[in-house]
């Protein structure tokens, strides 16, 4: 009886610290930079889009976190998000040559722009999952690094 007792209490407690630790984490704020490497000309902008989930990922704008478009001056640049919530995010980017603010896409579909995920992932036949582009932001600065694909 003592030692459920004792057990019941020990883990009270570790609930509670649990508890105290996923509510610090809750209010946590971060800075993203995002590193964008492999652009073609500099004609145009790249735009970076953020989600939180996957839901919408990676081309539904209503569904976007955040997003922010920006002028090309170089084949490398660079895009920081600031004061973000910790959690699991996953980025989209595209080289927007014509400044329309969407990814253009051929007759059978395929992207006539440059494109790329967080993390890398290998592109196939169609977008990644979530899952595959998806990165923890856990500390006050993340740096990530998109190498930009063309077809």
């Amino acid at each position: 009886m003592v030692k459920r007792l004792a057990l019941s209490v020990l883990l009270l407690a570790i609930m509670g610290n649990l508890a105290g630790t996923s509510s610090a984490r809750a209010s946590f704020q971060g800075n993203l930079t995002v590193e964008i490497d492999g652009l073609k000309n500099t004609e145009g902008q790249v735009c970076v889009s953020i989600f939180a989930n996957s839901q919408g990922f990676p081309n539904k704008s209503d569904r976007v976190l955040k997003r922010q478009c920006t002028k090309i001056t170089d084949t490398s640049l660079t895009v920081t998000f600031e004061k973000l919530q910790a959690g699991s995010y996953a980025v989209a980017v595209n080289h927007d040559q014509n400044q329309d603010q969407i990814l253009n896409r051929n007759n059978l579909g395929m992207p006539i722009e440059g494109f790329g995920f967080s993390r890398n992932p290998e592109v196939r036949t169609s977008p990644p999952p979530f899952r595959d582009a998806a990165f923890l932001l856990a500390g006050p600065n993340t740096v990530i690094k998109i190498r930009l694909k063309y077809l």
